[in-house]
C-alpha cells in the first residue's frame, strides 16, 4: 500500500482537533483517533484511575498486557519506573499500578498523575521513530529514525518537507541505521519496510493537511516481520495553542 487519499479521513482528525480546542496535549485516545484516521494502526488504550480498574480493563483486553503511567508532566517515563510489560494477570497488573503510581510520585512529586494506561502486549519488532512537527520557518517537517530507548542515544533521525513521496521517504530510511537494519541484520530478521513507509507517508500528509497539529510524535512505531505490519505503540501529539 502507498499514500491514497481514500485511505484517510481528514473529517475525523477535524473533529478531533475542534473538539480538544482548549487542550495543548491530545490525550492517547485523541492521538490514536488522528492516527486511524490515517491508516496508522495503533493499540487499543485504556486509562485506569485505580488498580481495580486496571485490572478489570486489563481482562477486557486479554492477557498478556503492558501499562504505561499517565501524566502529561513525566515524558521519559521509564525513567521513573513508569512501564511495565508482559503483565500476565490480574493481580501482577494491581500490584504493577500500586508500584507505578508510587515511584512516580517519590521521584516527581509535583507531577500531575491521571493514572496507568493498559494496552496489549503485542509481539516482538525493531522499533523506530516517526513524527510531524510544524517549523516556523519551513512549515510542516517529518523525521524518521531509531526509535525506543535508542532515540536520544543514537541520534539517528533523517527530516525530510511534508508532503514527502515515496522516493523521499525511501531515502529516510536508507540514510539512517534505523532504515537499513529493517532488512535485516545479524540475528534480526528482515522487519516490515513497507509497513513504514506507508506511516511515513501518512504521516507526512496529516501534518501537511492540519497545520494546527503543532508537533505529533510515534515513539516507538514497532515494525513487525516482514509482511506482518506495523503498530504506534506510544503516541504523543500537540496543538498549537
Amino acid at each position: 500500500m502507498s499514500y491514497n487519499a481514500r485511505d484517510v479521513h481528514p473529517e475525523t482528525v477535524r473533529a478531533v482537533l475542534e473538539k480538544a480546542e482548549s487542550q495543548t496535549l491530545l490525550s492517547p485516545a485523541d492521538s490514536n483517533r488522528i492516527l486511524e484516521a490515517y491508516a496508522i494502526p495503533t493499540l487499543r488504550t485504556e486509562l485506569a484511575r485505580s488498580a481495580g480498574e486496571a485490572a478489570e480493563m486489563a481482562e477486557e483486553i486479554g492477557f498478556p498486557v503492558a501499562m504505561k503511567l499517565a501524566s502529561p508532566d513525566i515524558t521519559h517515563k521509564s525513567e521513573v519506573g513508569g512501564v511495565l510489560l508482559q503483565l500476565e494477570d490480574s493481580h501482577s497488573v494491581r500490584e504493577g499500578f500500586a508500584r507505578m503510581i508510587e515511584n512516580a510520585r517519590r521521584a516527581w512529586p509535583q507531577a500531575e498523575i491521571l493514572g496507568v494506561h493498559v494496552q496489549r502486549m503485542v509481539a516482538e519488532g525493531q522499533e523506530v521513530i516517526i513524527g510531524a512537527v510544524q517549523d516556523e520557518q519551513f512549515g510542516p517537517l517529518v523525521m524518521f529514525g531509531s526509535g525506543g530507548i535508542e532515540v536520544e542515544g543514537l541520534k539517528d533521525v533523517q527530516f525530510a518537507l511534508a508532503p514527502l513521496g515515496r522516493a523521499e521517504a525511501e531515502s529516510m530510511l536508507e540514510n539512517t541505521w534505523a532504515g537499513v537494519k529493517l532488512h535485516g541484520f545479524r540475528n534480526l530478521p528482515a522487519a516490515d519496510r513497507q509497513a513504514v513507509l506507508d506511516a511515513l507517508l501518512h504521516l507526512a500528509q496529516l501534518a501537511a493537511d492540519f497545520p494546527q497539529l503543532a508537533e505529533i510524535e510515534i515513539n516507538p512505531l514497532r515494525v513487525l516481520e516482514d509482511g506482518q505490519g506495523a503498530v504506534a505503540l506510544d503516541v504523543r501529539a500537540r496543538i498549537m495553542t
